[in-house]
């Protein structure tokens, strides 16, 4: 490969300056933990002033949050249980993040709910819930309806027809939570926070019985640091438990875990809609045309191994492909176009219970040395999660918090807001004689970064060189790994292929590729 010159000016800043930065002031807030909650919660209370650093043990979004089903959505199945009012709340969040906060980001899709001979539901119960479900959200994706098994199958020629009777058709939205987790990341350093990731907690600081801080170990080159605080936030996910027992060793267990698994698949045939494919009368599963590929899911069942290790076996990937088989034809479930598959955990309340019918709620408690541990919650109100943990946070006694915290805007947009087909139109048409962008990767950058897919586009007219694909077969290109690794906090081969682009969802992070990322990474690393 030819060399790839690094960004030089504005890039994020080095580790050594982000622990520099950690280790030199006491902060108003240190948020243990960088998934859904971790950056939701840091990022708003930059946005209020306070001064906030988050840290986690591997990347941003590393584990669970960027291992969903990519929905915002308000959840059809929470009509069943009467939770009429969760439904429209998740909606009002859903129409924010499409609309003001990451339409460039979070996509509209429509869903078929195919209704078979024998099936768990019927037409009509189906259509009066989608119907529910459409004007919980104001009818803002048009209104939920049954149509016919013929406007279905031309849809998605993937779709089972025998037996089929109708399908109840909804709208929802669907993202890249990885990509949404880098952009909050940077949403909250442009707000004034300080973040590194890779860097593990190897024990609580303490005045007196409070906890004020954590130590730390840079997992890249071993350096030690630690970080000061008046007020410790654990949003560890999986892990909350293990930091509260750094807090009090004999604090009780507090939650629960269920692996959620997922299995992406090539396409043979176009993908113009989504199918929630009833299992029972309470379960359903996804097929989701996602990255030009088709992602089917999800599994829920308890789990009590060690987080780290959570991952996609082979009876998950049966289980998957056997319930898509209830409405999607054999030959596009063959196990030979599957290119990759995920395992994440949801965080549930302590207690009894099949997982299935837990609570999908956001718990916030207090340890005995002051620490705050929050769990629990989901992408789709990932906003209001971080203001009702900003809240509680103003709220704990003794810290002073409520003093410095100013009122935040209602929405706030991440950065690069946009529409994509604009920014595609222009990545297209504002290039110099002779640069044309391939269309493909032109849409594949403005659907993933936005505004900022020009300063992507600028490094490649600086070097047409970054304009090469990753890999031949796909829309990533090295000008990613040059943004990701300078302006993304990308350290590692994983960080770049499987959260920053789109090469291991494809199954294109190949060994020769891995070690050419590896080695452009080694060799721009900055310390």
């Amino acid at each position: 490969m030819n060399t790839i010159p690094t960004l030089g000016a504005n890039h994020t800043a080095s580790r050594a300056q982000s622990r520099q930065l950690l280790s030199s002031a006491t902060y108003d807030l240190l948020v243990i933990g960088g998934g859904i909650l971790g950056t939701a919660v840091a990022w708003t209370a930059a946005q209020s002033g306070l001064r906030v650093a988050m840290v986690d043990a591997g990347d941003f979004a590393g584990a669970t949050s960027s291992a969903s089903s990519k929905l915002v959505h308000g959840g059809l199945r929470y009509l069943q249980t009467g939770a009429v009012k969760l439904v429209a709340e998740n909606h009002k969040e859903r129409r924010a993040l499409a609309t003001d906060v990451a339409p460039h980001l979070v996509n509209p899709l429509t869903f078929f709910v195919p209704v078979y001979k024998g099936g768990p539901h019927g037409a009509t119960k189906l259509g009066a819930g989608v119907f529910l479900y459409s004007a919980l959200s104001a009818f803002r994706d048009g209104m939920g309806r049954v149509s016919t098994a013929a406007h279905a199958a031309q849809q998605v020629p993937a779709l089972r027809t025998e037996g089929l009777r109708s399908v109840a058709v909804y709208g929802d939205h669907q993202m890249n939570d990885s990509r949404v987790a880098v952009m909050t990341v940077r949403a909250a350093v442009d707000s004034g926070a300080v973040v590194l990731n890779h860097a593990e907690v190897t024990g609580l600081r303490f005045t007196g019985n409070r906890v004020t801080g954590a130590d730390l170990r840079d997992r890249l080159d071993g350096t030690e640091f630690g970080v000061n605080a008046r007020l410790v936030l654990n949003a560890t996910g999986p892990w909350v438990d293990h930091l509260r027992q750094m807090e009090d060793p004999g604090a009780a267990p507090s939650i629960r875990l269920s692996k959620g698994a997922h299995v992406v698949l090539k396409r043979r045939a176009p993908w113009r809609a989504a199918l929630t494919i009833p299992i029972d009368k309470y379960r359903v599963s996804f097929a989701i045309p996602w990255e030009d590929h088709v992602l089917f899911g999800t599994t829920d069942e308890e789990y009590t191994g060690d987080p780290a290790d959570v991952r996609a076996t082979p009876a998950d990937i049966d289980q998957i492909l056997g319930e898509a088989g209830h409405a999607v034809r054999d030959e596009h479930l063959d196990r030979d176009l599957v290119t990759y598959s995920f395992a994440g955990l949801r965080v549930l309340p302590g207690g009894p219970g099949e997982t299935a019918a837990a609570k999908r709620e956001t718990v916030v408690t207090e340890g005995r040395g002051g620490m705050l541990s929050v769990a629990g919650g989901k992408w789709t109100t990932y906003r209001h999660i971080g203001r009702v943990v900003l809240e509680k946070l103003a709220n704990v006694p003794g810290t002073g918090l409520a003093d410095d915290i100013s009122v935040i805007p209602r929405t706030v947009p991440l950065p690069g807001v946009a529409s994509p087909n604009a920014v595609a139109h222009r990545l297209l048409v504002d290039r110099e004689p002779g640069a044309r962008m391939d269309p493909l990767v032109a849409r594949n950058l403005a659907t993933h970064y936005g505004t900022l897919s020009f300063e992507i586009a600028q490094l490649i007219d600086d070097n047409p060189d970054l304009g090469r694909p990753i890999h031949k077969d796909g829309p990533d290109v090295w000008a990613q790994v040059a943004y990701a690794a300078s302006r993304e906090w990308a350290q590692t081969a994983d960080d770049v292929l499987r959260r920053r682009t789109t090469m291991v969802v494809r199954g294109l992070d190949t060994p020769e590729v891995r070690a050419e990322v590896d080695s452009y990474l080694a060799a721009h690393r900055e310390v």
